[in-house]
Formats: structure tokens, C-alpha cells, sequence
């Protein structure tokens, strides 16, 4: 079995780790809150430890999946980093959603440490983390690639490789912004259709049955419907990821002008209080224009 890594314990690293545990490997885990870490090594060959730096010394393949650019810098380079204890020829994947210009530079970093680095965004929320069938996006060498994809399959059943540096985080990024515009198109049909007296369950099935069909939007209207917002998948989170898309657009001077209005309503639901729920919360902003309510 493989001495592994994980840090970060939250709604995805946590399931995430615990596969890799189940997997019969040795994981040392870390993340902010102790008693989280000490939980999950209970669950199998995992060691708590105190910092970073510690995971690296005691792990061959390191994974980490944390909020944002800011988290990723401070695990991977920060003081008592990974970098710090990293061992030889060791690989290390970010599996969080990141700014990918920023994620190239840390690459570069541990490149020049004699260890590789990969950036390895997954999706697939809380259900895919759970069930162990992510899918991973991945930039960096492929020769570390193919070293870490028995760990990977651990945790997730499709794994896209991109090409060098950056390019899974692109990938992702691109992912996300498609469903993000989705679901404000999704919410904008909705309630125009609420409006004009189009019952919202009569027009679900319609869409199920039209080319406008989509497997996002059916997975998340039963929970719309129920006024469940409890997070899969955070409205701050998604705010965050549109906004990684938009700042990669402007560097190639590309405009994408409905990504941008989709990040503004984005914004508008966090400034209402939406930021934990899950980003499905989106329609109620424009319920709220509308003066009135989705549900069954």
C-alpha cells in the first residue's frame, strides 16, 4: 500500500480522503480543524498531523482540495508548507479550483524542488465526492500523471488529461461556467413561466422532454422545488469559479458577456445571504423581483 497525503477536510476533501483510507493506503491528513483530521485517521491507516510540512514528509502522493487561490498558496508554499517537507520525486495534485496563472507559478516552484506538481480540479459536488466517482481534470507531466492515477481512481471514475501546466484548472473553469450560466437561464425560465401561470412542475417535463433537456437541471429542480438549499455546491463557490473564468478571458482579451451578467447575479445572491447555500439559490433572487415562489 502507498503512503499518501490529504489535506483540506471539508464537503469534498473529507469523503475524498476517506476513499483513499478505504483503499487500504496510509494517509496523513491535515486540515484547520484537528478534531476532524484525528476523526478520519480513526476511520483507517490515517495519521493527524500538526502541519503541512508533515503530511509531505510522511507521504509519496500528496492531494489537497481547499476554497481558493489564497487557501492553495498557503498549503502548498506557505510557512510550514508542503514545500517544506516534500520528499523526492513525490507528486502533489491540487484538486481545488483555482486561478491557473497562480497554480503555475506554485508548479514552478516545486519543479525547481526536484518534485512534481499537478493541478487536478475535480467535479461532481458532495454526491460525487461521496460515492467515489469524481472526475478529474489534470495539467502537469504526464509521466506524473500516470504515477498518481491509481489514487485518483480512488477517489473518481473519469480522469481527463490536458496537457501541461494549467490546463486542467482551464478545463474546469470552462465547466463551471457553463453550468453556472445554466442555472441562471434555468431560474429565468422558471419564474417566467411561474409568472404566466405555467405550473413549474408541467414545466419541468416539458423540459425533460425537449433538446433543452440537461442533467444538471433535473438533478437540481427537485431540490428548488422542496426549498432545499443546503450546499452541494456553494453560491460563494461558484461566484469564486465565474470569476476565475472572467479574469482568464480578459488575459486573452476575450469577451463573454453572459458570464459576466451570471456573476453579477451571482453576486446579488451572496449580497441577500445566499453565499452558503447551494448555488441553485440563484432563483430566488429573481423570485424576488418577481414576487413570487417555485415550489410544489
Amino acid at each position: 500500500m502507498a503512503q499518501l497525503g490529504f489535506l483540506g477536510l471539508g464537503i469534498m476533501g473529507y469523503p475524498m480522503a476517506r476513499h483513499l483510507l478505504e483503499a487500504g493506503h496510509e494517509v496523513a491528513l491535515w486540515t484547520h480543524s484537528a478534531a476532524k483530521a484525528q476523526e478520519l485517521a480513526a476511520k483507517g491507516k490515517g495519521t493527524a498531523c500538526a502541519t503541512p510540512k508533515e503530511v509531505a514528509q510522511r507521504a509519496d502522493f500528496i492531494f489537497f482540495c481547499v476554497g481558493d487561490t489564497a487557501m492553495a498558496r498557503s498549503v502548498s508554499t506557505g510557512k510550514d508548507g508542503l514545500l517544506e517537507g516534500v520528499r523526492p520525486n513525490s507528486v502533489t495534485a491540487d484538486c481545488s479550483t483555482v486561478s491557473p496563472a497562480e497554480s503555475t507559478e506554485v508548479g514552478a516552484m516545486f519543479s525547481a524542488k526536484g518534485v512534481h506538481f499537478l493541478d487536478a480540479p475535480c467535479t461532481g459536488s458532495r454526491a460525487g465526492a461521496e460515492n467515489g466517482t469524481l472526475t478529474f481534470m489534470v495539467g502537469g507531466d504526464p509521466g506524473a500523471f500516470d504515477r498518481a492515477k491509481p489514487y485518483f481512481e480512488a477517489m473518481g471514475k473519469r480522469l481527463f488529461y490536458c496537457g501541461p501546466a494549467g490546463q486542467g484548472l482551464k478545463a474546469k473553469l470552462t465547466q463551471n461556467l457553463v453550468l453556472a450560466n445554466m442555472m441562471q437561464t434555468f431560474a429565468e425560465g422558471l419564474v417566467l413561466a411561474a409568472k404566466n401561470g405555467v405550473a413549474p412542475e408541467l414545466m419541468l417535463e416539458i423540459l425533460d422532454s425537449s433538446a433543452a433537456k440537461s442533467a444538471m437541471l433535473s438533478a437540481k429542480a427537485p431540490f428548488i422545488l422542496k426549498r432545499d438549499f443546503r450546499t452541494n455546491f456553494s453560491t460563494k463557490w461558484m461566484h469564486k469559479d465565474v470569476g476565475l473564468a472572467l479574469e482568464s478571458a480578459k488575459a486573452l482579451d476575450l469577451p463573454l458577456p453572459l458570464t459576466a451578467i451570471t456573476e453579477q447575479m451571482l453576486r446579488m445572491a451572496m449580497a441577500k445571504g445566499y453565499g452558503e447555500d447551494d448555488f441553485c439559490s440563484i432563483i430566488r433572487v429573481l423570485e424576488d423581483l418577481a414576487g413570487i415562489e417555485i415550489k410544489n
